[in-house]
């Protein structure tokens, strides 16, 4: 076994999207082969509605799948295909959005105006590009949860894990999707296939990760020492860890414990022509998509 080495770990940037969301950004518009097969990720947590109410509005995507998962309010959301509906706490949308769709996210916070969720872009490879759009859309209740019994929880959102596999199905590039959370103190090894690249998001508490170039870890050694931890050693709050090859990963909770999304799929290799919300492999294809868009075809040019 051989912990993956941590290659960058930093915190998420605030940015704005849509129609003037606030929100933080953990990778996303730079160089798409550091965690292919994923683009960007975004964390929209607010706690004042005039930070997000104005959402997404009708915007076009083709060549990707997007990853919505809500964990306080709910967010509405239509598209050009006539689908609409509605996420709340804990549910899950995976939109494959293929040879082209047009949607629309509008957020609407809990009862005390809070606002939380993650966006995830995924890759299609060439061979799925143009395939016809779909959505999955899963509720909260059909998401699978594993309790270990020093009382790590995980829920399994997409991928096989301790014995029980995600809802979401047929995504390209074999994706792994937990939330993982872990209690104060409590030190946990994951495993992660070698092939996959992998990266995890801190969102609530705070963590060490163990590193390759340090077995234990640092904080795990202060901590097997008797030694009290440093909490500015440690990864919190909206902070992304990028890691390198290898077959697991290792954590120590903080003394608030830690929550985390643990997210690992299988590079796709390919070359990437990429305009905003259109992912394609060559200019010429992402030139179409943008003539597509003008003349009234995006959403009918699969084959």
């Amino acid at each position: 076994m051989s912990i993956r080495p941590i290659l960058e770990s930093r915190p998420a940037t605030p940015t704005m999207e849509g129609a003037g969301v606030k929100l933080h950004r953990a990778f996303g518009f730079q160089d798409p082969s550091e965690l292919d097969p994923f683009l960007l990720f975004d964390d929209f947590r607010n706690e004042h509605p005039r930070d997000y109410m104005r959402g997404f509005p009708w915007h076009p995507h083709r060549g990707i799948e997007t990853i919505t998962y809500v964990l306080s309010g709910t967010v509405e959301h239509a598209d050009s295909l006539g689908n609409a509906g509605q996420l709340g706490a804990g549910d899950v949308q995976w939109m494959t959005a293929g040879s082209g769709i047009l949607h629309q996210e509008m957020p609407e916070g809990n009862a005390t105006g809070q606002m939380h969720g993650f966006q995830l872009w995924g890759n299609l490879p060439a061979s799925q590009k143009m395939t016809a759009p779909r959505y999955q859309d899963v509720e909260s209740k059909e998401i699978p949860e594993v309790i270990d019994d020093d009382g790590t929880r995980v829920r399994i959102i997409v991928g096989e894990f301790w014995g029980k596999t995600g809802p979401v199905d047929g995504i390209a590039a074999d994706p792994q999707y937990l939330d993982i959370s872990i209690p104060a103190g409590v030190r946990k090894t994951f495993k992660i296939d070698t092939y996959r690249r992998a990266f995890a998001y801190v969102f609530q508490g705070v963590a060490a990760f163990a590193d390759a170039s340090q077995p234990t870890g640092i904080l795990l050694e202060k901590e097997l020492a008797g030694q009290e931890l440093n909490i500015r050693d440690m990864s919190g709050d909206r902070t992304l860890i990028r890691f390198g090859t290898g077959d697991e990963v290792t954590v120590q909770a903080g003394p608030e414990g830690v929550r985390f999304l643990l997210i690992s799929g299988a590079p796709i290799e390919e070359p990437v022509a990429w305009h905003g919300p259109i992912v394609m492999n060559t200019q010429a294809e992402l030139q179409q998509a943008m003539r597509d868009l003008h003349n009234g075809t995006f959403i009918k040019a699969a084959h």
